[in-house]
């Protein structure tokens, strides 16, 4: 059964890595059940899916598409092997860090239930920036992330409610489609040849996604 390890909200901090002048991302793991709920758009909305989250890139980041990110514990702990570093939860600026679920075979469009009344929905994979190379402090960082091809997926918040740690992960939607976020996360970063491929996401296909496969 797939599970939710952990809920990691960021507060401010100083981002010397970017314009923007604070980031929160450096995430920890809290004890306590986090609200979840549609942020609105980029820019003039709330940011982040989490109540007592802080994004600090609003142009960039956030919004309802990219309302909560999610990475899965078994690449962390690949991670932590290759890098020979200890990388706790939250990391790479995830929110939620999951077990025995298989984020980057998820299908864009896909829905995940947590706990009873909380429903997600795979929207884009995530593609870092220079505040996540800058965070980690490795050279050749994001080559290295983009190489490895686990890129953990963003979603979009189809019902709100609460979640906590060790709440039960269930897929209640699984389209019919084969767009993976690996997928698009290879067609974006890797081999911009794929790109037409994302439309067989059809009405799955986040609208920024859409564009750029129509331009490719």
């Amino acid at each position: 059964m797939a599970l939710l390890q952990s809920v990691n909200v960021g507060r401010p901090q100083t981002n010397p890595y970017k314009k923007a002048k604070s980031t929160g991302i450096g995430k920890r793991p809290v004890e306590h059940p986090v609200e979840i709920r549609a942020p609105g758009p980029k820019t003039v909305g709330l940011g982040s899916g989490l109540v007592g989250d802080f994004i600090g890139d609003t142009k960039h980041h956030g919004g309802d598409s990219q309302a909560v990110y999610a990475y899965a514990r078994e690449d962390l702990d690949a991670w932590q092997q290759q890098l020979g570093r200890e990388l706790p939860n939250g990391s790479f600026g995830e929110n939620l860090s999951t077990l025995d679920l298989e984020i980057n075979e998820a299908r864009l469009g896909e829905q995940w239930r947590i706990g009873g009344d909380v429903v997600l929905q795979v929207t884009t994979p995530r593609i870092p920036c220079a505040t996540f190379r800058g965070f980690l402090g490795l050279p050749g960082w994001l080559k290295t992330f983009t190489a490895f091809g686990h890129p953990g997926a963003y979603l979009g918040v189809v019902s709100p409610g609460a979640i906590v740690a060790g709440d039960p992960i269930e897929i209640v939607r699984r389209p019919d489609h084969e767009v993976t976020i690996e997928l698009a996360f290879r067609a974006l970063m890797i081999d911009r040849d794929l790109m037409p491929r994302l439309l067989e996401a059809g009405d799955d296909l986040d609208p920024e996604l859409r564009q750029s496969a129509l331009v490719r």
